[in-house]
């Protein structure tokens, strides 16, 4: 689902046949509505508009806001469009914000469908929560992995990440959030060039860091606070760091937010599924 953004003038857009894109005056004629067709509004906004007569309509209730959460109800929004298309007709679609237009992009990059375990989707989250609330005082405790140390009924055959001081399991493969390589030393321009932006001329591994979302034993540390060390909470060796602004990965990678496991600090061990 594609949208182009919409003129000044308020009136309708076209993206692709059936499909249209405007602003809040675009329903303000139901002549013009019938001619192009439209059968069916969706509006994004904080406020239902007035029924028009003859339209099928969708209200998603969202602020007019870049951080507004939309993603969550696109599988919604889509199937909304697409039937009015299916039948022949055309739909128009009321709201122009840059956010939510990035938040098209990154349904599209996840197939057209909201995949909640997709790295990409996680990562918007925990993004989207640190802009909304400045704060972080109040984390939603489906925002952390599930420790590993809890026992679970049904054998797991990921790789496992352990403390490598004391042994202490720390969390899984599972969540690890890839990132797109970045441009090596050219991304430390701004400074003095370090030995882990050295590592990406070397050849070695280019990242020394796994990036992953926040697991349940770092609660206690991340409350109230945006950035700090990352400790490991049997025997308090440095793991790593966190920065809900980001931090920049060795490759030159800037990740945002960041929750950082340093490679030297952990071991991984591999399981194997039993017969």
């Amino acid at each position: 689902m594609a949208v182009a953004p919409a003129g000044g003038s308020g009136g309708m857009v076209p993206v692709f046949p059936g499909l249209y894109v405007g602003g809040a005056e675009s329903c303000s004629s139901p002549e013009a509505l019938a001619a192009a067709g439209v059968v069916a509004v969706l509006t994004v906004d904080a406020e239902e508009p007035p029924a028009v007569p003859g339209v099928r309509a969708m209200h998603v209730r969202a602020r007019d806001e870049p951080g507004a959460d939309l993603l969550s109800r696109l599988d919604e929004c889509a199937a909304f469009l697409g039937a009015a298309r299916a039948g022949g007709g055309a739909a128009l679609v009321r709201w122009v914000n840059p956010g939510f237009q990035a938040q098209l992009k990154l349904y599209e990059a996840m197939g057209c469908a909201v995949d909640r375990s997709s790295a990409l989707y996680r990562r918007y989250r925990l993004r989207s929560l640190a802009e909304r609330d400045p704060e972080l005082q109040d984390l939603p405790r489906e925002v952390f992995a599930v420790d590993p140390t809890i026992l679970c009924q049904t054998p797991n055959t990921e790789v496992l990440y352990r403390c490598r001081k004391c042994r202490r399991a720390l969390f899984r493969s599972s969540s690890i959030l890839s990132h797109t390589e970045g441009s090596g030393p050219a991304a430390f321009a701004h400074k003095r060039v370090t030995d882990s932006a050295q590592l990406c001329v070397d050849g070695r591994d280019k990242c020394t860091s796994y990036f992953i979302e926040p697991v349940q034993w770092m609660e206690p540390a991340l409350l109230g606070v945006m950035e700090g060390q990352l400790l490991c909470p049997k025997c308090t060796s440095k793991l790593g760091s966190f920065s809900w602004q980001g931090e920049q990965c060795s490759c030159g990678r800037w990740v945002t937010p960041a929750f950082q496991i340093h490679k030297s600090r952990v071991d991984e061990v591999k399981s194997l599924a039993s017969r």
